[in-house]
């Protein structure tokens, strides 16, 4: 008889039914090593899938009952270690209910089902948790620097563009910037969060069944938005975009975090020495004692690398043939856990970190005009105080520049007599600015709050874009939130189900997880 003991069940995939031999280990353990992560995910698809075969009459109501005692079972014993350990996967649950129940019962419940349909379930429900950290990790960095961008509205540093100084700004007005950008990544990640909030149960492998399950029922136990309309399109072996958009979103925060983290790189060195990292982000050198490696940043870098791979092996590993890439999204997929984890931990890193740097704002206001960064406003003073064309006062202004580099001399040191000879040359028409004006628009304080377009760094129209960042942020929180609530009231209404059909059938009720 090729029919197993049931108590020593290991699955459908064994010698003398469709194929001759056994499987070799080191597949069977690239398997288990593969979907290990989707466990709990697939844990809470076999309680809902089974809950709705009875309500459905699929499913004999004191069947459904001891398979839903045996999940629940398993959960008092450790849900990962009991099915990594009884084996099969995705389909282990079904290996642990038959061992303890018999295939009599425990060979009812994979009814309707499919190891594509598990395994969509699952990877859906695993990008979805990963999208929700990152999310929140993103609104609370935006936060820290919305909070640090109203205190640093008048330290004023240099910007830079091709590496050069260019216009002074401030730091509140660089760290808004920088809460701009987290509010188009909380978007992306939003938008790929619930493109990837539908539910792919009983879809099968991509036709569904003959048996008429009810998948709006699973897909609402399982916290899901809505099924996927065309069974085909949820698989993902058939269509994979979902699971491309998520690694491309956290790629596209990590390019950001991993400029950021050269920024604050940059600033720490002695040839900038904007900021003082804490030492509990440094190491030192084996050789060099006098060094302070900064550490942290650096490792963000690194991850951004990893995020960039891991993009570049999902587009890889899903692409094929319709019905091709099965194996290969699990390299893709165990790339994706590791980096949206990496990206939840470097969010907070920074929110840690940026509170406790040790800014030098002296050195950062000292830079910010002696390379003729202001330059820009004294071009304007010709243009408002003299009425010169704009494009005649920036070549003035220009051959000033050069003229003072070529002696020596720095913004501090022109005089209305150097401006009128660099006025001559270009037109042999003297400028007639005096001193008080040369100085006015030289000063980085002036050019900072003559500053005041929408956008600006001067003082109250940067608390205006704080105001109107924080009011948007509070509204992504909502969101979340709102998330929250409803996979909290999913899990609640999963359990619940449960507890009704045991009742229904009269048996006593192990007691259900906390829902979380």
């Amino acid at each position: 008889m090729l029919k197993q003991k049931s108590s020593e069940y290991r699955g459908y995939r064994t010698p003398g039914i469709r194929l001759k031999d056994e499987m070799l280990p080191q597949l069977h353990k690239l398997y288990g090593a593969h979907t290990r992560e989707m466990l709990p995910a697939v844990h809470a698809f076999d309680k809902a899938h089974t809950v709705m075969l009875v309500e459905e009459g699929l499913l004999d109501l004191a069947a459904g009952a001891a398979v839903l005692q045996a999940l629940r079972r398993m959960e008092g014993e450790d849900v990962v270690k009991v099915r990594s350990e009884v084996g099969g996967g995705l389909h282990s649950g079904e290996h642990y209910v038959i061992r303890l129940l018999g295939e009599e019962i425990g060979g009812q419940f994979h009814l309707a089902r499919s190891s594509g349909d598990l395994s969509a379930v699952a990877i859906n429900i695993l990008q979805r948790e990963r999208l929700l950290e990152v999310m929140r990790g993103v609104n609370r960095f935006r936060r820290v620097l919305i909070d640090l961008a109203r205190e640093h509205t008048g330290t004023i540093l240099p910007g830079y563009s091709f590496g050069a100084h260019a216009q002074p700004m401030t730091l509140g007005h660089l760290w808004l910037s920088w809460a701009a950008t987290l509010e188009r990544d909380f978007a992306r990640l939003h938008g790929a969060w619930q493109r990837v909030n539908f539910s792919p149960a009983g879809a099968a492998i991509m036709v569904g069944s003959n048996f008429i399950v009810n998948r709006e029922r699973t897909a609402a136990l399982l916290g899901f938005d809505d099924v996927h309309e065309n069974c085909a399109d949820a698989i993902l072996e058939l269509n994979a975009d979902d699971s491309l958009e998520t690694p491309a979103a956290i790629a596209v925060l990590y390019h950001s975090l991993a400029k950021w983290a050269d920024d604050l790189i940059q600033w720490s060195t002695t040839e900038f020495g904007f900021v003082d990292i804490p030492d509990r982000y440094c190491n030192t050198s084996s050789i060099m004692m006098q060094k302070k490696n900064v550490i942290g940043p650096a490792e963000v870098k690194g991850a951004s690398a990893e995020a960039l791979g891991c993009f570049v092996v999902s587009y890889h590993a899903l692409k094929g043939t319709t019905g091709l890439p099965i194996t290969e999204r699990y390299y893709a997929l165990e790339m994706l856990w590791k980096v949206a984890d990496g990206a939840a931990r470097d969010l907070g890193w920074f929110c840690d970190l940026l509170p406790v740097l040790t800014i030098n704002k002296e050195k950062m206001f000292d830079s910010s005009w002696r390379h003729w960064a202001t330059a820009t406003d004294l071009a304007g003073a010709l243009v408002s105080r003299c009425g010169q064309p704009w494009r005649t006062a920036h070549q003035i202004v220009g051959i000033l520049v050069r003229l003072c580099e070529e002696r020596g001399l720095g913004p501090a040191d022109v005089t209305p007599q150097l401006l009128d000879e660099a006025s001559m040359l270009y037109h042999e028409k003297p400028a007639g600015l005096d001193q008080a004006a040369i100085c006015e628009a030289l000063d980085p304080k002036h050019f900072i709050a003559s500053r005041t377009v929408r956008g600006g760094p001067e003082r109250n129209e940067s608390l205006r874009q704080a105001n109107v960042f924080e009011g948007r942020l509070h509204g992504d929180e909502g969101t979340v939130a709102a998330i929250d609530a409803r996979l909290a009231r999913s899990a609640r209404l999963l359990e619940d189900a449960i507890d009704a059909l045991l009742a229904r059938a009269g048996s006593p009720a192990p007691a259900a997880p906390a829902a979380s």
